[in-house]
């Protein structure tokens, strides 16, 4: 998956299904996101029960994969985190939404299976994910929620900087964005809330941050530019088309390859560090870019 064989990987996979089979794994057992729910079983002309069982932008990221799947299957209803169902219910492909809980799933399936599984079973290729971009669309704006007007003269950039205490090899200090507010025509604003220990936040910047996602994924869809770090709001940007810059930690998980582009997202631009804990390098290259992007726009409205 790395090097973007993707026709080696579901031969590898299909290896690893066969022995689950013969072995008779248990499919239900375990934290669930270790869970290998699909034995192989035919999805088509099936009710298919889609199981989304890891992390909200591993949801995000999959559920483009309910079109295909809904080609070939009689229902597909989607048991998913409840933070999403608002914007997955507009998803193609996807008839039944239903709030993840720690009990049983009260859908009535033929088959199940987790929600990464998907490009397995659907034999994904490069070309059939990057010609599915967009497929969650910006939500209407909440009438609770101020949207202040964005000055059309300014480049506006969102700021996504801290990812989960899990893997806090994919943070960045905010401090070390603060070189991307020295552009002159770029307008920053923090998509997340700041901790104690940013204030006072080192540069100039709007606090757009949201705590619902269907309100965030409105602020994004207004602005230039996101740029965040291996998060949800990066496979949300993706997802919608909003163009966004992705900083990488140098052992970065499998989906983004290792270029500047991905399949996945094809309007996203990788920007990865060269030594592990390092993103000085990553924001140099970012700001001679972003000056190139100003001096583009300027040349432009002469």
């Amino acid at each position: 998956m790395r090097a973007g064989d993707f026709q080696r990987a579901w031969e590898i996979n299909d290896l690893d299904l066969a022995q689950r089979v013969a072995e008779r794994a248990p499919k239900h057992e375990g934290p669930r996101h270790l869970q290998q729910i699909w034995r192989g079983e035919p999805l088509r002309d099936a009710r298919v029960l889609v199981r989304c069982y890891h992390g909200l932008g591993d949801t995000i990221q999959f559920i483009r994969f309910a079109k295909p799947l809904r080609r070939i299957a009689r229902e597909v209803t989607v048991w998913a985190q409840p933070e999403l169902l608002r914007r997955i219910q507009d998803v193609e492909g996807v008839d039944h939404v239903l709030p993840l809980h720690d009990g049983t799933c009260d859908a009535k399936y033929d088959v199940d299976i987790e929600v990464m599984e998907l490009a397995h079973a659907l034999r994904a290729t490069p070309c059939a994910i990057s010609q599915a971009v967009p497929y969650l669309r910006a939500p209407l704006r909440s009438s609770h929620v101020a949207y202040p007007a964005l000055e059309p003269e300014c480049f506006h950039i969102g700021l996504v900087w801290r990812a989960g205490d899990w893997d806090l090899r994919r943070s960045v200090d905010l401090a070390r964005l603060a070189p991307l507010a020295h552009i002159p025509g770029i307008r920053l604003h923090l998509l997340q809330p700041t901790q104690v220990s940013e204030r006072p936040i080192p540069f100039p910047a709007r606090d757009r941050a949201r705590s619902k996602i269907d309100d965030a994924a409105a602020v994004i869809a207004d602005l230039d530019l996101v740029i965040t770090v291996d998060t949800m709001m990066a496979h949300l940007a993706g997802a919608m088309a909003v163009p966004a810059w992705t900083m990488l930690c140098q052992c970065c998980d499998w989906r983004w390859g290792g270029g500047e582009s991905t399949p996945w997202y094809p309007g996203m631009r990788l920007f990865r560090q060269t030594r592990s804990g390092h993103w000085d390098l990553v924001v140099e290259q970012m700001c001679a870019a972003l000056a190139q992007i100003v001096r583009e726009r300027t040349k432009e409205r002469v």
